[in-house]
């Protein structure tokens, strides 16, 4: 049996034992984890959510980059589309992890520049290397935009050896 097969396979599985017909389009914890691709990093596990509750945005390293906000803009759009009468708390948690492999072209300029769409000289403010560093640059760009300045945002750091996570930014008192 090759992979395709398998992940069918488990899908049919699904499908018949844990599929919810009923869940809704909007995450029931009204939360986005913006995260890394890193398959250690798979934010309902880390973070025990079920089915439904979170929306979740991976990229290379957990970044918040323009084509992030980009994203979450248009998924704020179709939240409002979708459920214009919803008016409750709104989070966004950026889980970002130890041992990043973005950590491993640090010093790949040519690339990175491109990906964050910065100039060469700003880019150690990005914090490519250092994910504490990181999840606060990326919590307070997140805050900074004028359009997602009613949503909670919060940070969090994934350590890959414990299994735990740390509060970097907490969200902001209301």
């Amino acid at each position: 049996m090759n992979i395709l097969e398998a992940l069918i396979r488990r899908n049919r599985a699904f499908a018949e034992t844990r599929f919810d017909p009923r869940l809704r389009m909007r995450p029931s914890l009204n939360t986005t984890v913006i995260t890394c691709l890193d398959p250690r990093v798979d934010p309902a596990v880390v973070l025990g959510a079920q089915q439904g509750e979170i929306a979740v945005l991976r990229n290379p390293g957990g970044r918040v980059t323009p084509r992030t906000i980009e994203q979450l803009l248009i998924l704020q759009e179709v939240a409002r589309a979708n459920q214009p009468d919803i008016t409750s708390e709104r989070h966004i948690v950026v889980l970002q992890h130890t041992q990043c492999g973005i950590a491993l072209i640090q010093n790949r300029a040519d690339m990175l520049t491109s990906y964050f769409e910065v100039a060469e000289e700003n880019l150690p403010a990005v914090a490519v290397g250092d994910p504490r560093a990181a999840v606060a640059r990326d919590v307070a760009a997140l805050r900074a935009e004028p359009c997602l300045d009613d949503i909670q945002v919060s940070g969090l750091v994934y350590d890959v050896l414990t299994g735990l996570v740390d509060t970097v930014v907490p969200p902001r008192e209301p």
